[in-house]
């Protein structure tokens, strides 16, 4: 089963980063939390990994209106983005996709919130997309 949507560009790993957090800002999400996997693996268990950063993405009105709707849904929130160096040296950018996500909940009032989601993540990877070269591919 796919959960995510994405998109693979070449580029500087830092520069992709901040490209994509500019690209969520733009489409009304807030950055909650930065965590950098690379280093939180050198720190804690002193291991060598490749560059991995998963944002917690939210947009406080969908988030908003999703909890009113279901209030267990604060344990899929927030929806997370994730930018990676793949093993061809290309960066991924990668969403969960919220209609899979929200699937899980079985509540058919949270559909139009997921589609919402859905389409300004794609605007999101459309983006990033736009500002770099494509990778050879996904």
């Amino acid at each position: 089963m796919e959960y995510t949507i994405q998109t693979a560009v070449t580029g500087e790993f830092d520069d992709v980063v901040d490209t994509t957090i500019a690209a969520l800002k733009d489409e009304g999400f807030g950055v909650l939390c930065d965590i950098d996997i690379q280093a939180t693996l050198k720190e804690k268990l002193g291991e060598e990994f490749r560059q991995y950063r998963i944002l917690g993405a939210c947009n406080p009105p969908l988030a908003y209106e999703g909890l009113t709707e279901e209030i267990e849904l604060g344990a899929l929130l927030p929806c997370n983005v994730i930018v990676y160096e793949n093993d061809d040296g290309d960066i991924v950018v990668s969403a969960v996709d919220p209609e899979q996500l929200v699937g899980i909940a079985d509540n058919d009032a949270l559909d139009s919130i997921a589609t919402e989601v859905n389409e300004r993540f794609e605007r999101v990877l459309a983006s990033v997309a736009d500002e770099f070269e494509p990778a050879s591919e996904v």
